[in-house]
């Protein structure tokens, strides 16, 4: 019997996603990725001037570098890489389900970074580096429209993508609403907002609270709007109130904590 053709195009997309592979670049990125266990590491390529400041990572991980002329590097990275004379081809790494990061452990208030349609991948990684300083859960963004996991993102993240959960999902509206079921206040970031993220926590900072943030430009859809429980703003000084949304995150993080 012939497979419906849904049920093909889902095992093909599968295929793809088992075969993916990612070239990580730059001494932090390569280095991080060498010493996480987790990581399912495939092939790296060095200088001698890199092979030397990564020799205990290189040591850690048992994989036997290719050593390359600096002037011909044998990675296939951007031609405008900054990759340092270090590059990694890696498995994407697979954090699970939402629904088991988000899990609330330890005294420190549960938080989570959602992210609708940002697409670019410094942005992303930079978010990634805040998320991991302020103790964040997860970062996550859906499927067919964040960035994915590149070398240029985990080059920003510098190592933070090797130790911060980075989901992709495919619907973030159902996301969103499988965290409320969890308990987490959801709180959507919009300038226009008429109350800020802290007067929106008052006298609830322990619960578990979910940010979410837009493409700069068009901000958040409004699918995600109605899906939030409340719009909070960054409160500005002056009248020029606007942030990168990389910036905006580290500022959401740090307005929300515990």
């Amino acid at each position: 019997m012939k497979k419906p053709k849904w049920v093909v195009e889902k095992e093909q997309a599968k295929r793809a996603a088992a075969a993916e592979t990612v070239w990580l670049f730059g001494l932090h990125a390569v280095r991080d990725a060498l010493l996480n266990p987790a990581r399912t590491r495939l092939r790296l390529v060095v200088t001698l001037n890199a092979e030397a400041k990564l020799a205990d990572a290189i040591a850690a991980s048992g994989m036997t570098p290719e050593i390359s002329d600096p002037r011909k590097f044998a990675a296939p990275v951007p031609a405008d890489s900054v990759h340092q004379g270090a590059a990694l081809e890696v498995k994407p790494l697979d954090w699970g389900r939402l629904e088991d990061v988000a899990i609330p452990a330890g005294d420190r208030p549960a938080r989570i970074v959602l992210l609708d349609r940002v697409t670019d991948p410094h942005n992303v990684g930079a978010i990634l580096r805040s998320a991991e300083v302020f103790g964040a859960l997860a970062v996550v963004g859906v499927q067919r429209h964040s960035a994915p996991e590149t070398g240029a993102l985990a080059k920003t993240a510098s190592g933070a993508l090797e130790r911060q959960p980075y989901l992709r999902i495919r619907n973030l509206a159902e996301g969103m609403e499988a965290l409320k079921d969890m308990g987490y206040l959801v709180l959507g970031l919009d300038g226009e907002a008429e109350q800020t993220i802290e007067q929106a926590i008052e006298g609830q900072r322990d619960r578990p609270v979910a940010l979410v943030l837009g493409a700069e430009g068009p901000g958040l859809r409004d699918k995600t709007k109605t899906t939030c429980d409340a719009l909070v703003r960054i409160d500005f000084a002056g009248g020029f109130g606007s942030l990168n949304v990389s910036n905006a995150a580290a500022v959401a993080l740090y307005a929300s904590k515990g």
